[in-house]
This record gives structure tokens, sequence and C-alpha cells, in this order.
């Protein structure tokens, strides 16, 4: 009789240390209770004790057993949504009580459609949170004003919704930050002048929103940035040349804005493949300086102020897949040979006087 309690008390003793602590069950299912999912069933799983085994979307750690990972998408190939043949949709918000789970390194709430409300301020106290995705949502608000708390942020995606304000100054503290999307929001104010802090930065994608000001030049001091993105905003000023001297850049998009000035030759050489400058204020030649360096999958300088003939040197570039020079100034004799002898019209139509292949044959003299 002894041995049966003494059995029963070690079975209750272990199934109690691998279980998720009370405190963290007890979190989720408030963080629940603000959400509304009328179609999939996601939430059905949520019972019981254990929200460590067979809780849809909830991952624990292996050794302490608390709730580490919340992965909730909206769209994916789980075969809960196969089975539903649609995409998923969710109401609510996110409560604040999602910072009660105090050892959460990853939160995915994305593509649900319909979640608003703001981004609780607390989450900016979870110290071991890394990946914090929001996108596709309808989140307003602003970003969390002490988000640089979060000193092993690596991924922030809150893209796809209507936040708004600035981007909070104490940002450029996520030394650790590897990707940044805040695209297609309401953001407004100018970009931190010290954002080449963000020495782990590699995507900076902006698009979308109401910044303003200038480009900061201490964004070409990130060695790893590969991929930026601020087009559709209201960016003006010039371009730094600097940002030709980045050694793995290889999308710059700044089409939409009110950027002036010339086009640094620099971009011309340098290791940006997707250069998009496209309806902006720029004037001035395109520069000449194309070589055997100058490998071009896209290149848009459509609807700009340019002038002059289009540099015979382009006829130099390695590789030029899409290029656009319609709605512009430009005038002369377009260059016979590649990349020209496979781009249509359109990518040379209303400029002052091209003439050439493509268009109308020039006038002999």
């Amino acid at each position: 009789m002894k041995l049966n309690v003494v059995v029963s008390l070690l079975l209750l003793l272990i199934s109690t240390a691998t279980c998720c602590p009370p405190s963290d069950r007890r979190a989720l299912l408030a963080f629940k209770s603000a959400l509304h999912e009328p179609h999939l069933g996601i939430f059905n799983s949520w019972t019981g004790q254990d929200c460590c085994h067979n809780w849809y979307g909830v991952s624990c750690d292996s050794l302490t057993h608390r709730v580490a990972d919340i992965n909730l998408r909206g769209e994916s190939e789980d075969p809960i949504f196969e089975r539903a043949h649609r995409t998923g949709y969710m109401t609510g918000h996110i409560s604040a009580s999602i910072c009660e789970l105090t050892r959460l390194s990853a939160i995915t709430i994305a593509d649900w459609k319909g979640i608003s409300g703001e981004i609780p301020k607390c989450i900016t106290r979870l110290p071991f949170l890394r990946t914090l995705d929001l996108i596709g949502n309808q989140i307003s608000g602003g970003l969390p004003y002490d988000i640089g708390r979060l000193n092993r942020l690596a991924v922030l995606n809150v893209a796809d919704n209507r936040i708004s304000g600035p981007i909070p100054k104490s940002l450029t503290n996520l030394s650790s930050l590897m990707h940044l999307d805040l695209r297609n929001n309401l953001i407004s104010g100018v970009i931190p002048s010290d954002i080449g802090r963000m020495k782990m930065l590699s995507r900076a994608l902006l698009s979308g929103n109401r910044i303003t000001g200038r480009i900061p030049e201490s964004l070409t001091n990130i060695y790893r940035l590969a991929d930026v993105d601020l087009s559709g905003n209201q960016l003006y000023g010039t371009i730094p040349p600097s940002l030709g001297r980045m050694s793995v850049l290889a999308t710059l998009n700044l089409d939409g804005n009110k950027i002036s000035g010339e086009i640094p030759q620099t971009l011309m050489t340098s290791s940006v493949m997707n250069l998009n400058l496209s309806r902006n204020l720029l004037q001035g030649k395109i520069p000449e300086g194309f070589g055997p360096r100058s490998y071009f999958t896209v290149l848009d300088l459509s609807y700009n102020n340019l002038k002059g003939p289009i540099p015979r040197s382009i006829s130099g570039a390695s590789f030029i897949g899409h290029l656009d020079l319609s709605h512009n100034h430009l005038c002369g004799r377009i260059p016979m040979g590649s990349p020209f002898d496979h781009l249509e019209a359109a990518s040379f139509m209303f400029n002052d006087c091209l003439c050439g292949k493509p268009l109308r044959a020039c006038l002999k003299k």
C-alpha cells in the first residue's frame, strides 16, 4: 500500500516537472480570450493542463518547460488550413498577458488580417525575445518607445499594419537586429540619424510609409546591409555617394520619393543589382562609368528630370536585364548592341528627342 502511494507521488512529481507552469498556462488562456478565430478552430487544442504538449502554435523550452515560442500564422501549409480550403482570419487584440510569458524568444502572430489594437508596451520587458513578427494585421498605434531594450531581438516585422508615429530613437540600440520590416504602415518622421549603429542589419525595409527627411549618411556604415527599400515615402535631399561603395548592398529601392540632385556615379559600378530610382526629382545626366562590374537585373530611372544622351559606356555593362529610362528629358541616339537589342520601346518612351531602335530612326545629317 505504501509502495503504491510512493509510486503515485513520484509519477505526480515527474508529470508536474515536465508540464508548463500553471502561470504560463493562465497567461496563454488570457491571451487566447482576447482573440476570436471563427473558421479554423486553431485554439481547440488549447485544453488540458500541459500547454507544452499539443497546444497548436505553442513550443516550450525542453529544460525549463517554460513557453518559448508562439507561432500562429494565418497563411500556412499546415493541414488545418488545407482541410478548410482557406487562409486564416482572426479579430481581437494582442493581450498584455503575453508579457507574463517571460521566457518567450519568438512571437509570431502573422497574416490574420483582422487583429487590431496596439502592440502591448510591456513587450519590451521580455529579455529573451529574438523574433517579433506581426505582419499582415490591422495593428495600430506606435512602436513601443523603449523597443531598444530588446537587446537580443534579431527580427522585427510589423509590415502591412496601421502603425503610426515616428520610428523610436531607441530602435538604433538593437545591436543584434538583422531584419527590419516596417513596410506599408502610417509611420512618419525621419529615419534616425544614427541608424548606422545597427551593425548586424542586413535588411531595412521601410517602404510605403510617410517618412520624411534625408537618407542618413550613417546607413552606409552598416557593412552587412544587403537590401534597402525606402520607396513610397516623402524623402528628399540627395543620394549619398557612399551608398555605391557598400560592399554587399544588392537591392536599393528609392522610387516614389522627392529625392533630387544627380545620380552618384558610384552606383553604376557598385554591388547593387536591383536599382530603382524612379519617380523622383533627379536631375543632370545619367553618369558614365558603366563597365564589367556593372550588373543589373533591374535599372529603373524612369519619371525623373534626367537630360542629355544615354551614356555609351552602358554597352560595357556585363548585364542589364530590365532597363527603364522613360519619362525623362533624354536626347540623342540610343546605343546599339547589348542591352539595347532586347529592350522594347516602352523603356525609352516620353523623352525629348531619343531616336534609334526600338524607337523611330534618327534623321541623317
